[in-house]
């Protein structure tokens, strides 16, 4: 990345602070309708130099249930090999693979050193979760509607999706500094905080367009698992904030970049607590104030995972996007 996209990407960022602060079960259900029919922290993605980004013009039509079910199975490969890497040193199975659509390749990926034995029983437990997510989102499709993991950057070179969504939100600094996800604990939190606290907004945001009850019953038994999921690492990084102060810094700062992707309203939000004293209190929940989480639409999901904020097909984790008929960013730049 040139320092003066970093720069604008910074800038851009920046604004965006001052402005501050969404299927377990049922799989027959889920099948038939397969056999029928189809995660940061950069405002914008840099485009390869001599090739102009593309501009996808999003489907008005609302996408059918094969539709949302394929983009989730989309980032649960995502989030899946990212764990698995993580916690156990290998991707997925290659029966785990296949589909329609191009099958792509995992960029990057190793095994954590944990030294803490909560954060590493936390990684293994997540790990087989997600990987359950993809085994059953697999079945449920079927083999002629499910589609094909796409190419997967989680790799941590400079130029890789980690450290440029981690440069963007001053994490680091510098067009040659990297962001290993894999170096220590506490980079593992917050590379898992990038992804978590996007699938529940995610699921939230794809359970409208789903009809078939038992659909949506398993839906909502996904988005329940992905919201335990990032309360636990919202919490995890929250008790390590309070003896590390530059955790919550920068969790707080990844949040920020996340919103500057996904629209000018500002619903993200980070670990920080608030008052003093006996009324502290701790944001592991991002809520309004009903108590009700906010929504992501797809498009505002692959903004976030494109680390783009403008209307794209590709880009961040998802190097030639990701495959599926749900394939373009919103346009929010």
């Amino acid at each position: 990345m040139e320092q003066n996209h970093a720069s604008v990407l910074l800038a851009a960022c920046e604004k965006r602070r001052e402005e501050r602060r969404s299927f377990l079960r049922a799989a027959g259900g889920i099948a038939a309708i397969g056999a029928g029919s189809s995660l940061l922290a950069a405002c914008k993605e840099e485009t390869t130099p001599g090739q102009s980004t593309p501009t996808p013009t999003p489907s008005t039509s609302a996408p059918s249930e094969a539709d949302v079910l394929n983009f989730a199975l989309n980032l649960e490969y995502l989030e899946a090999q990212f764990y698995s890497f993580a916690a156990f040193g290998v991707g997925l199975d290659a029966n785990l693979l296949t589909g329609t659509g191009t099958q792509g390749t995992v960029t990057g990926g190793q095994r954590v050193t944990f030294t803490d034995p909560l954060v590493a029983a936390y990684a293994r437990e997540i790990a087989r979760d997600e990987i359950a997510h993809v085994t059953f989102l697999r079945t449920a499709l079927g083999a002629s509607a499910r589609i094909a993991m796409p190419s997967i950057d989680i790799g941590s070179s400079a130029s890789g999706a980690f450290s440029s969504a981690a440069r963007a939100a001053g994490l680091i600094t510098g067009t040659t500094s990297t962001f290993d996800p894999y170096f220590s604990d506490e980079n593992f939190l917050l590379a898992a905080y990038l992804f978590e606290d996007v699938g529940p907004t995610a699921y939230k945001g794809g359970i409208r367009f789903l009809t078939t009850a038992s659909v949506v019953e398993a839906a909502a038994g996904i988005h329940a698992a992905e919201s335990y999921h990032a309360g636990l690492i919202r919490t995890v990084l929250y008790r390590k904030g309070l003896t590390t102060a530059s955790l919550i810094t920068s969790a707080d700062r990844i949040s920020d970049a996340r919103d500057s992707l996904d629209g000018s309203t500002d619903l993200d939000q980070g670990i920080s607590s608030s008052g003093s004293g006996a009324s502290i209190k701790s944001n592991i929940v991002p809520t309004d104030t009903s108590g009700i989480t906010f929504t992501r639409t797809p498009q505002q999901v692959l903004n976030v995972v494109y680390l783009n904020s403008r209307s794209v097909d590709r880009g961040g984790f998802f190097p030639n996007g990701v495959n599926g008929n749900l394939r373009a960013s919103a346009a929010n730049a």
